[in-house]
């Protein structure tokens, strides 16, 4: 459905997931859709819109905002064979599910993040039903879907194709897996994109046409475009747009969803076997053990590189959308006392004004493992308070950390908890 890549080493992301104490196919999970499908079973009332299926009925209930939407025209999705640049996919999404829409197809794809559990895959049958079902996916979702391009565990992916006229994407002409680190130059090939950037380039709204030399991808043609018009007809769409700045967003959270999946992963993973080494030694089970302690530092220092994008692309000049996605999204909150938030845009030199994620306020972050989710506060108090330099947060200046730090504790309870739990303890 939507792609990425994540940024940890390979050596720490193997594991099993189907097996205890993940247990992804079997554990209970508790996403929205999840919860919306335990309604449809009470009720099953979900109303289809004569031209687009249970689409609307279905982002209303999720509460997904159509200013999300971005179009994707290359075939590289579950319903390759009725999506081209004619007719391109559509996907929606908020901060915790992801829908997916193909004109004429016969199923609503979905995904969904779970505390604990990951990301969760659905379906939704287009063809009106007196009692719609949400039917959970797993081994046709997982092929793509839970492979090296997620880590090796279900996950998402936001990918940059050269596509030809048929929207097959070009693969001897190479692709990229996109996220918050990927230059404009590199986004965005096989998808729409409409809102202004300047003089920056990027690979959407352009067809590699005659050839498969990347350098012939005409850039030019498909730079800060508005309007989509000339390329397909929009009217069966829910807006005209694939707006950049939800593209963006998109790109990051995709990214973040599945760093705080695997991160949980690893947590738990630590956690059995910390349990069984102190077991065979005859020690308490939750007694330290300092190669577990490492591990689940791991886990954590890749959780705050995605939080506060460490590596960030930066933007040359500045960018703005075109559907009202941005002026949404940035009035979502919460606002700390100063009337600051976490989702405030910058769009001249990055994303987001005070680069932290908003996604720390999300079910998935909260559900970490205890043992993972404190050392990310441990950790990124000290990175805001100064005692952190590493290079890899360099681009955090002295306002920026003091602002976030700001915004965090006015707006994260927990956090805050933490943080004076800590000075409590140091002062004895």
């Amino acid at each position: 459905m939507v792609a990425f890549a994540v940024l940890v080493s390979p050596a720490r992301a193997q594991l099993d997931f189907e097996r205890p104490p993940i247990d992804y196919l079997r554990a209970p999970h508790d996403d929205p859709v999840a919860r919306l499908a335990e309604r449809l079973d009470d009720d099953g009332k979900l109303s289809p819109d004569p031209r687009r299926g249970y689409l609307p009925a279905l982002l209303r209930e999720l509460g997904i905002s159509e200013k999300s939407q971005v179009l994707v025209f290359s075939k590289t999705s579950f319903q390759r064979s009725k999506i081209g640049p004619k007719r391109p996919r559509a996907l929606y999404f908020d901060d915790d599910s992801y829908v997916g829409w193909v004109q004429q197809g016969d199923v609503l794809e979905i995904a969904s993040v779970a505390p604990r559990a990951g990301v969760m895959f659905y379906t939704l049958d287009q063809q009106p039903a007196e009692r719609p079902r949400l039917v959970r996916q797993n081994q046709e979702c997982l092929q793509c879907h839970a492979s090296p391009m997620t880590a090796g565990i279900p996950g998402l992916m936001v990918r940059s194709v050269f596509p030809a006229g048929s929207g097959n994407p070009i693969l001897s002409a190479g692709t990229f897996l996109t996220t918050w680190q990927s230059p404009l130059a590199e986004r965005w090939g096989g998808w729409y994109v409409t809102g202004t950037h300047g003089r920056q380039r990027h690979m959407g709204n352009a067809i590699l046409r005659g050839s498969d030399d990347p350098a012939k991808l005409d850039r030019e043609s498909g730079a800060n475009l508005i309007d989509l018009s000339r390329r397909f007809d929009p009217s069966p769409y829910l807006t005209p747009h694939s707006d950049i700045a939800a593209l963006l967003v998109l790109e990051h959270q995709a990214a973040a969803h599945t760093q705080i999946a695997l991160a949980g992963y690893q947590g738990l993973l630590a956690r059995r076997e910390q349990e069984v080494l102190n077991q065979m030694s005859g020690k308490p089970a939750g007694e330290r053990i300092e190669s577990i302690d490492r591990r689940y530092q791991w886990a954590a220092d890749d959780v705050l590189k995605c939080l506060l994008f460490a590596g960030e692309a930066p933007l040359v000049e500045p960018v703005q959308g075109t559907s009202g996605f941005a002026e949404y999204f940035a009035a979502l909150g919460p606002r700390d006392q100063h009337g600051r938030s976490l989702r405030q845009f910058d769009f001249k030199k990055r994303l987001f004004r005070y680069p932290c994620s908003y996604l720390i306020y999300s079910a998935a972050f909260d559900g970490l493992p205890d043992e993972v989710r404190t050392r990310v506060y441990r950790s990124l108090e000290r990175i805001l308070t100064g005692q952190d330099a590493s290079p890899q947060f360099a681009h955090l200046s002295p306002d920026d950390r003091q602002a976030i730090r700001e915004i965090l504790l006015d707006t994260k309870p927990e956090l805050a908890e933490s943080w004076k739990g800590r000075q409590v303890e140091e002062k004895h």
